[in-house]
C-alpha cells in the first residue's frame, strides 16, 4: 500500500468522499448537513493499493496550533487490513510537518469502530466544537503531538 497526497480536485478522492457520506447517511437516518462536497481548503492523502485509491483522509488548519482530520474513510472491501490505522499515522506526521500542536476530529457516536480507532491512537474526547455543536451524534477527539519529533 502506498499513501499520497492528492489534490482536492482529484476524481478518486471526489468518489470517496460521495461513498463516505452516502454510508454516513445510511448510518445516522441522514442528519442535515451532510454534504458530498471536497473542500478545497483541506489537504487529502489517499491510501492506494493496486493503482487504485481505496482510503483517504485530510487534514485541514483550525488556527495555527490545530489541524483537524477530515473525511477519513477506507472503502468497505479494504477494511481490517490496518488501512485506516496507516492513513492516521500520516496524517498525523503532516500535521507535525505543518507545525501543528494538536490534531482533533469529529466522528458520529453510531460509529464505534472510528471511536476506536482514534482512542487506541491516543485520542482523547474533547467537548464538542464548531458546526459540531448542534449535532446530538456528534463525538469530539483530540491529540497532542509530540514535541520536536
Amino acid at each position: 500500500m502506498l499513501i499520497e497526497s492528492r489534490p482536492a480536485t482529484d476524481p478518486e478522492i471526489a468518489t470517496l468522499v460521495v461513498a463516505q457520506q452516502r454510508e454516513l447517511r445510511a448510518a445516522d437516518g441522514g442528519l442535515d448537513g451532510q454534504v458530498t462536497v471536497v473542500h478545497d481548503d483541506i489537504h487529502y492523502l489517499a491510501a492506494v493499493v493496486g493503482g487504485r485509491a481505496v482510503g483517504c483522509g485530510g487534514l485541514q488548519a483550525l488556527d495555527v496550533d490545530t489541524g483537524e482530520l477530515k473525511r477519513m474513510y477506507v472503502r468497505p472491501a479494504f477494511r481490517g487490513r490496518g488501512v485506516a490505522r496507516q492513513l492516521l499515522v500520516a496524517l498525523e506526521e503532516l500535521a507535525f510537518r505543518h507545525g501543528y500542536r494538536t490534531v482533533c476530529l469529529e466522528t458520529g457516536t453510531y460509529l464505534p469502530a472510528a471511536i476506536g480507532l482514534y482512542r487506541s491512537a491516543g485520542y482523547r474526547p474533547v467537548p464538542v466544537y464548531g458546526e459540531y455543536v448542534d449535532n446530538p451524534y456528534s463525538v469530539c477527539f483530540a491529540k497532542r503531538l509530540p514535541v520536536g519529533v
